[in-house]
């Protein structure tokens, strides 16, 4: 009998992880890269605002009136969810992250990386104490 795969969740466990569960720690890369891999933050704005699909088709289906009433009423409510969605990411994967016993300093990983980067090109071009040191 083979063990089932733990570094990918079950149905179960994904759908409990998305109304904030934690996984267990031998997903723990698993969550660290839907968190801050490639995509997350894609992810995550999807994630917040694909529920809301339902209530936009019976706005569009129900409400009486000219095609454009019922969009208007779609965007009144998208706009303010896409802004605090955008606005209140990094506290909510800094929350998961802790929540699942992952450092929260990996979300500025990929900053800290292009800084980086950055700073050895600049190096590279000018030496190490710039312009002003010659």
């Amino acid at each position: 009998m083979t063990m089932p795969d733990q570094r990918k969740p079950s149905l179960t466990q994904y759908l409990g992880y998305l109304f904030g569960r934690t996984l267990p720690d031998s997903m723990q890369d698993w969550v660290r890269n839907d968190l801050v891999g490639p995509g997350a933050s894609v992810r995550y704005v999807l994630r917040f605002t694909l529920p809301l699909i339902p209530l936009f088709l019976a706005f569009y289906l129900l409400i009486p009136g000219e095609r454009w009433i019922p969009l208007a009423m779609m965007a009144l409510l998208l706009f303010p969810v896409l802004y605090f969605a955008i606005a209140l990411m990094n506290i909510y994967r800094r929350h998961r992250l802790l929540a699942h016993g992952l450092d929260p300093e990996l979300l500025n990983e990929k900053a800290q990386r292009r800084a980086d980067s950055t700073r050895d090109d600049y190096e590279q071009r000018h030496g190490r104490g710039g312009p002003a040191a010659n």
